[in-house]
């Protein structure tokens, strides 16, 4: 009996020990852990937040580029139709859109809405200004078509788009 009363003196003080112990270790290595994901995460904004802002740069680069405002000065050519016209916004449009797709995956998917938004609106635009032309009108005639129809409608279809993608880029910086 004596024996296991030294026993039981000796092995409850080991077994406090040894799990007081097991306690620190866990703790050492939750910290590590932890510390661990800190740096995987600080790593990955590193690489991840230039994509990102770039990705809505680019985004503004596309809705300025498509604008009526600045793609109706740069493509206009008074000796092609209105319809020929047509064809060749609606072309750049896609041409545009299609280049920039990829872009979405590093955007709120609010954001990409929007743009996706503004460019079907310029698109709609288009439609509407050219669906009142003849085979007479030439492409000046289609730019001043939707320009009046912008102006009538008090209507400018980047706007929104535009403010909401550089408050987003601003909240990343």
């Amino acid at each position: 009996m004596d024996y296991i009363t030294e026993l039981i003196k000796i092995l409850v003080p080991a077994l406090l020990v040894m799990y007081a112990m097991f306690l620190v270790m866990r703790n050492f290595l939750q910290k590590q852990f932890d510390q661990k994901l800190i740096d995987i995460k600080i790593k990955n904004t590193e690489t991840t937040l230039p994509l990102r802002l770039q990705a809505y740069e680019r985004m503004a680069l596309l809705l300025e580029r498509v604008s009526p405002n600045n793609m109706l000065l740069r493509l206009s050519d008074p000796g092609i139709s209105a319809f020929e016209f047509q064809q060749i916004l609606q072309k750049e449009i896609r041409e545009e859109l299609n280049h920039n797709l990829s872009q979405q995956v590093y955007m709120s998917d609010e954001a990409w809405k929007k743009a996706r938004t503004s460019v079907n609106d310029i698109v709609g635009l288009i439609q509407v200004a050219s669906e009142k032309m003849t085979e007479k009108n030439n492409a000046i005639d289609l730019a001043e078509a939707i320009f009046d129809f912008m102006i009538k409608e008090n209507k400018d279809p980047i706007a929104d788009a535009l403010t909401f993608i550089k408050a987003e880029a601003r909240q990343l910086m």
